[in-house]
């Protein structure tokens, strides 16, 4: 016999349980005190004075959401051999390259997966996307620069996303320059002219179907560690909230890095930069209520996805450690690896150097590129034929950069994991 329950009249009906959201995972909010000495920079710049517990609830929430789309392309690329409704990553690439209708008897989750990503929603301004990748090019070797240290290895002092990619061999050993060459792979492709546009054809350009094919990736591990990951400790392994969090390293962590290495980012240029990144996040299935055109709300948005995170795990400092040590192994090891730990050490503190396992060291870097942008952006730009150097020096490093990671053997577009 089930028990009966008192209820006064007036008081609203029991929540259906179905409809009840799972409570977020255990690493939620589970280190605060170090979550707000570390996002004191970005409480600052976002002007936080009050915690706001809605959106914090919302984060929780987001741990155990995915992206619904990929998520169903997923389960149609791993159904059976033999199944009408399998989706094969031969067909994924072809509809990627020349369009669904490519595909004989396309089934209906690529079908429905490609229609949502041509949808280009009515809120993307393509003159600024592309004023944004401009912007984005011309910060150089300074966005290479934040997007390693300040975005990639400062986001390893908080145990989830380092996890997962330890546990897929991700930015481990070997592969850790393979990879963070895929994503510098990516991160140049969005960067070039028209990268997100189609053409006449109907063609989507690089950028574009690079994004579109890491969306797929990220689906794919979802379905595949559906099984095996502690969802109750970390959430899903690819959810709402760590990609939220993400986009944020990649838009308003970067301009922040920027700033802090010397170089001039107007109001303009901002936005330019925020919107082309919202519409990237959009393609990647990040939801709607994380995408935002304004600097400083992204700041807010990340300040608040920071507090929510849990301490620093062994992945980190191993994932870390493996990064430090694949540069010693480029031309001019020495001299990277020593350059790096100094701008680590300026971004990140000693205090988390410690935490990652990582010897620090003194800012001289960070000291002679203020120097070094002061001249490129604020002088040099300035005088006859600047601006034009300056986007020259942004492309050589650019090329320099991707040699350095794959010699003449950079990957194709529909390789890309990142």
């Amino acid at each position: 016999m089930s028990a009966q329950v008192d209820r006064s009249p007036g008081t609203p009906p029991l929540a259906d349980p179905a409809e009840v959201p799972a409570p977020p995972p255990t690493r939620f909010r589970s280190a605060p005190e170090r979550a707000r000495r570390l996002g004191r920079t970005l409480r600052l710049a976002a002007g936080v004075r009050e915690l706001d517990e809605e959106l914090m609830a919302r984060i929780g929430v987001a741990l155990r959401q995915q992206d619904e789309v990929g998520a169903r392309l997923a389960a149609a690329m791993r159904r059976p051999a033999g199944d009408p409704e399998r989706v094969t990553m031969r067909a994924f690439r072809t509809a990627l390259a020349d369009g669904v209708d490519a595909v004989p008897d396309a089934p209906p989750a690529l079908r429905e997966f490609f229609a949502h990503v041509s949808a280009t929603p009515d809120w993307v301004d393509p003159d600024l996307v592309e004023e944004g990748a401009a912007t984005y090019l011309r910060l150089g070797q300074n966005a290479a620069d934040v997007l390693l240290q300040l975005s990639l290895i400062g986001g390893y002092r908080f145990g989830g996303p380092p996890d997962l990619l330890v546990a897929t061999g991700g930015l481990t050993g070997d592969s850790t320059r393979r990879r963070l060459a895929e994503t510098q792979t990516w991160t140049a492709s969005l960067s070039a002219p028209r990268a997100l546009r189609q053409d006449a054809d109907g063609r989507w350009g690089e950028g574009w179907r690079a994004t579109v094919h890491v969306r797929a990736m990220h689906a794919l591990v979802n379905a595949s560690f559906a099984d095996s990951w502690d969802v109750e400790r970390w959430g899903l392994p690819i959810n709402q909230a760590d990609q939220a969090g993400t986009l944020g390293l990649f838009d308003g962590v970067v301009l922040l890095g920027a700033r802090a290495l010397g170089v001039p980012v107007s109001r303009r240029e901002s936005r330019a930069v925020m919107h082309l990144w919202r519409y990237v996040g959009w393609l990647m299935g990040v939801d709607e209520q994380w995408l935002v055109d304004d600097e400083r709300e992204r700041h807010r948005l990340n300040y608040h996805v920071l507090l929510a995170q849990g301490d620093v795990t062994p992945a980190g400092g191993r994932l870390s450690q493996d990064i430090v040590a694949m540069l010693g192994d480029m031309e001019h090891g020495r001299w990277k690896q020593e350059r790096t730990l100094s701008m680590l050490t300026t971004f990140l503190g000693r205090a988390s150097m410690r935490d990652l396992g990582l010897p620090a060291r003194p800012p001289w870097a960070h000291l002679y590129l203020l120097g070094l942008n002061t001249w490129r952006y604020r002088v040099d730009r300035r005088l006859p034929g600047g601006r034009a150097r300056l986007d020259r020096w942004s492309t050589a490093v650019l090329d320099r950069t991707m040699a350095d990671y794959f010699g003449t053997d950079a990957p194709a577009v529909g390789e890309l994991r990142v």
